[in-house]
């Protein structure tokens, strides 16, 4: 029964339309509300507005009275725009720079808290913490390396919550991840690099991780929070597709990758009865993906490496600083900046899937109490990417050299509306 409960919960955030699409760095998903945008999700362990807590920290659900009902959605457009500088693709004429490989993606959450008694508090939240797509076009120089990368999570997170004293709360979460991977390129090989074959990596997974928080007032106008999200690792399994002009032939496969744990410490400073200040110091363990090989689970060729992709990510971290203006009773303005480190170390280690980069947060965003139950938070950032250079030499496996830069920005959009009873 609990297993059908959680699939339902899953299924409904997919059938909204969930897209991947990384606003943080790599391919993690900060944007799990509306209501922290305007912040650049500065303080996002230590806030606790509404029921979204839930991800960031399970401790500050006990700043929640009765019963709270938050959801939004984050509307995420990434660009990546390719400048060749000298690309080869073995004996294969050169390709077009591949377009924008960033797009449109939908991000929807949706979390619930309850008050069970003076101390004890309980929610429930569902989101994605991790996505990515980037897609080129079919003519692109680099179309051996990757031409369409898609990663989606759907993750559902009980959560349970203590008020220890008046000044100290605890709170543990339980995650249910399913992940889904649909990776496809163009192969070559070291005879034919100029026929139409392409090959297809299916897969999917579910596993489970944990999460936990604590969040302490030092004074009437100073709070501290810290939070941690547990690695989970997955075993994907699904199928390797290869099609050529004479025929295609499919393989079962299966990945192992391990995705990273993050610390977050927030503090919350209010300085008078309008502005409130607000931190944000995080570190994510991205060197938990070092190597991702992809091997194959069936058949003579069972235990063979069909193809690994060397992501040797590095452990990042972000900083942030934001604030609120209470306007009057019913509005409040937000804003805040933001530091976000890439996970990949160098040119020769970025991949054309991930075109990632450092990233610098411009955000802002407005608070609106339409009325004593009801809340509703709209938000925007902007991401700056400085120029971000590639040199991706797979040539050992005819897949090309890609050399060159990427233009690259984010926009993200987002609302969040929350209901009390």
């Amino acid at each position: 029964m609990q297993k059908k409960m959680i699939v339902r919960a899953v299924a409904a955030i997919a059938g909204l339309g969930l897209i991947g699409g990384a606003g943080a760095s790599g391919f993690q998903l900060l944007e799990q509300n509306g209501s922290g945008l305007g912040n650049a999700y500065a303080g996002s362990a230590v806030v606790g507005e509404n029921a979204s807590t839930v991800f960031y920290n399970p401790a500050a659900m006990t700043k929640l009275a009765g019963g709270n009902i938050s959801s939004g959605l984050a509307i995420i457009k990434p660009s990546y725009k390719f400048n060749d500088s000298g690309s080869s693709n073995g004996t294969a004429a050169a390709g077009s720079s591949g377009g924008d490989a960033g797009g449109w993606a939908a991000l929807p959450n949706l979390y619930a808290t309850w008050q069970l008694s003076e101390k004890w508090f309980a929610g429930i939240g569902v989101g994605s913490p991790f996505g990515l797509k980037t897609e080129y076009t079919n003519d692109w120089v680099g179309r051996f390396q990757s031409q369409l990368f898609d990663v989606k999570t759907y993750n559902v997170n009980p959560s349970l919550a203590v008020k220890a004293t008046e000044a100290l709360s605890f709170g543990v979460g339980l995650n249910y991840q399913r992940a889904e991977v649909l990776y496809k390129r163009q192969r070559a090989t070291a005879t034919a690099t100029t026929q139409a074959t392409s090959v297809t990596l299916d897969e999917t997974g579910e596993a489970y991780g944990w999460n936990a928080g604590a969040t302490f007032k030092l004074s009437s106008t100073t709070d501290v929070g810290f939070s941690y999200r547990s690695k989970v690792f997955h075993r994907l399994e699904g199928t390797l597709l290869t099609e050529t002009p004479a025929g295609s032939v499919s393989v079962l496969t299966k990945t192992d990758i391990t995705l990273p744990d993050t610390y977050i410490l927030s503090v919350s400073q209010k300085l008078d009865e309008r502005w409130v200040m607000l931190g944000d110091v995080s570190r994510t363990n991205w060197s938990s993906i070092d190597k991702v090989p992809i091997v194959v689970n069936s058949g003579a060729s069972s235990g063979v490496v069909a193809q690994t992709l060397d992501t040797r990510f590095r452990d990042t971290w972000r900083f942030a600083l934001g604030g609120t203006y209470k306007i009057d009773d019913n509005w409040k303005w937000k804003y805040g900046l933001a530091y976000d480190q890439s996970p990949v170390r160098s040119a020769e280690e970025r991949l054309v899937s991930l075109p990632d980069n450092n990233r610098y947060w411009l955000s802002t965003g407005l608070q609106w109490n339409i009325d004593k139950t009801s809340v509703l938070d709209i938000g925007m950032a902007y991401l700056y990417i400085p120029e971000t250079k590639i040199d991706a030499n797979q040539s050992s496996t005819y897949q090309g050299h890609i050399v060159g830069d990427y233009d690259g920005s984010i926009f993200i959009f987002g609302a969040q509306l929350t209901k009390s009873f």
